[in-house]
C-alpha cells in the first residue's frame, strides 16, 4: 500500500468471488443437463423412428403371427421389448462412452477420475425410460394391424 497512490490498491470481499464461482458452476450445470435433454429426447425420436419403420417393414411377419394365434398384447410386448433392447445397447454404449470421456479428461488435466455411480445408473435408467416412451406408439400401431390387412400387404 502507498498512502500517496490509493488508486493501486483494490479491495474485494472474498463472498462476492464466491458468488461468481457459484453463479458460474450453476450455470455450466444448467447447460450441461440442457445438453442431456437434448441428447435423450434425439435418442427418443431414433428409437421412435426406427420402431415405426420396423413396424412397416415387417407388416406381413405382423399378420403371420397374428394369424397363427399371437393376441394383441403379445405383438404389442415384442414390439416394446424390442423398443428397450434398442434402448439399453444405446444407452450402455453412451454410458460407457461418456464415463470414459470424462475419466479421459480428468487425466489429461491431472485431475482424479471421478464418475458417480448414481450419474451412470441414472443414464441408463433415463434412457429406458425414453426408450418405453418411443417404443409406445410402435407396438399400439403393430397390434392393431388386422392380420389379412397385414398379409396382404406387400
Amino acid at each position: 500500500m502507498n498512502p500517496e497512490r490509493p488508486e493501486e490498491v483494490r479491495v474485494s470481499r472474498p463472498s462476492d468471488a464466491l458468488e461468481a464461482r457459484a453463479a458460474a458452476s450453476g450455470a455450466f450445470t444448467g447447460l450441461l443437463l440442457g445438453l442431456g435433454a437434448v441428447a435423450l429426447l434425439v435418442g427418443g425420436v431414433g428409437v421412435a423412428n426406427t420402431m415405426v419403420i420396423s413396424v412397416l417393414e415387417r407388416r406381413r411377419e405382423i399378420g403371420l403371427r397374428r394369424s397363427l394365434g399371437a393376441t394383441r398384447g403379445q405383438v404389442r410386448v415384442q414390439f416394446l421389448a424390442e423398443s428397450l433392447l434398442l434402448s439399453a445397447f444405446g444407452g450402455a454404449a453412451g454410458v460407457v462412452l461418456g464415463a470414459a470421456v470424462t475419466a479421459g479428461f480428468a487425466l489429461w488435466k491431472g485431475w482424479p477420475p471421478v464418475v458417480p455411480a448414481w450419474a451412470l445408473g441414472g443414464a441408463l435408467a433415463a434412457t429406458l425410460a425414453i426408450g418405453t416412451v418411443a417404443g409406445l406408439y410402435p407396438a399400439a400401431r403393430a397390434a392393431r394391424l388386422p392380420p389379412t390387412a397385414a398379409l396382404a400387404a406387400a
